[in-house]
């Protein structure tokens, strides 16, 4: 009886204290802090990245890629943001986290096996290509002291913009289900990334992929664009979790306008994110470009 009483009284406890917590986290007090921070944090960033708009882009992508130009897609002379594996793989998210977004919807659980065993088929092939344009890569810069190590192939951009777009779908189908998890009030208790999902967003990835191969302005503009904005998605999402998480308020939107605190303190996180980065590799590098190679 006296157990049964101590819980009695421990249940509205612990109720008021997470009522009082969440309250906290959404009160005019905190609103007002978090939108003062990301101004303070966009408008700091804003002014240390390169001017232009292709700069602001060079300053996102500087923060995940090393940006070598042999590497990467160029309009003209000017490497675009992003290498060609971290385009793949940012375009590829990107693409399918919207369509996932509104065709999928709210669905939570993750692919059934069948369908996970195809991503993880992407995963071993952007490894693969990866590990061996490393190698490659590592064997031109000092050839004596590798030159035992095999190449499977000789790698290119057409792969790896191939391979980076099977890990960034492979992205996709885990973060949107686990963003559904987190974020809805209810969420359909259906795989977000179906067969029929899966045999769509390929060839739709593979088509943009192969434009962008051709390196036509008209294709590459557009899509330097939407290759940061994957960056800045994931990032966003990632951060919004894990602020959802901290402040207790898992599973209580209905929609995304409900979201615009959450969302707003995982983009300033994500984009303090990159600025850390930005700064301490140009405090390393001097430059803003590509990661210097010694020859």
């Amino acid at each position: 009886m006296v157990a049964m009483a101590e819980n009695t009284r421990q249940i509205p406890y612990n109720c008021m204290t997470m009522t009082v917590k969440s309250n906290r986290w959404n009160s005019k007090t905190a609103r007002i802090l978090l939108i003062v921070a990301a101004l303070i944090v966009l408008s700091v960033w804003l002014l240390s990245t390169p001017a232009g708009v292709l700069g602001k882009l060079d300053g996102v992508g500087y923060a995940v890629c090393h940006r070598i130009d042999e590497r990467s897609f160029n309009i003209g002379d000017r490497a675009l943001p992003l290498c060609a594996r971290c385009s793949g793989m940012y375009l590829g998210a990107a693409t399918a986290l919207v369509y996932l977004f509104f065709v999928g919807g709210g669905k939570q659980n993750f692919p059934s096996w069948s369908v996970a065993a195809v991503l993880i088929l992407f995963v071993i092939a952007f490894v693969v290509d990866g590990t061996n344009s490393y190698l490659y890569l590592i064997k031109s810069i000092a050839p004596d002291a590798v030159a035992k190590i095999p190449n499977i192939y000789v790698p290119n951009n057409t792969l790896r913009i191939l391979t980076g777009s099977g890990m960034g779908l492979g992205l996709a189908a885990i973060l949107h289900p686990a963003f559904n998890q987190s974020a809805w009030v209810t969420a359909e208790e259906k795989p977000a990334l179906t067969w029929k999902a899966l045999l769509i967003l390929v060839p739709i990835i593979i088509t943009i992929d192969l434009l962008v191969t051709m390196e036509s302005p008209v294709v590459l503009y557009p899509a330097a664009f939407i290759r940061v904005a994957g960056v800045l998605i994931l990032l966003t999402m990632v951060y919004t979790i894990v602020w959802i998480m901290i402040t207790g308020r898992e599973n209580r939107y209905t929609n995304l306008r409900q979201m615009w605190m959450p969302l707003l303190a995982g983009f300033t996180i994500a984009l303090l994110q990159i600025l850390a980065i930005d700064l301490v590799r140009y405090w390393l590098t001097g430059t803003w470009g590509a990661i210097p190679l010694v020859s």
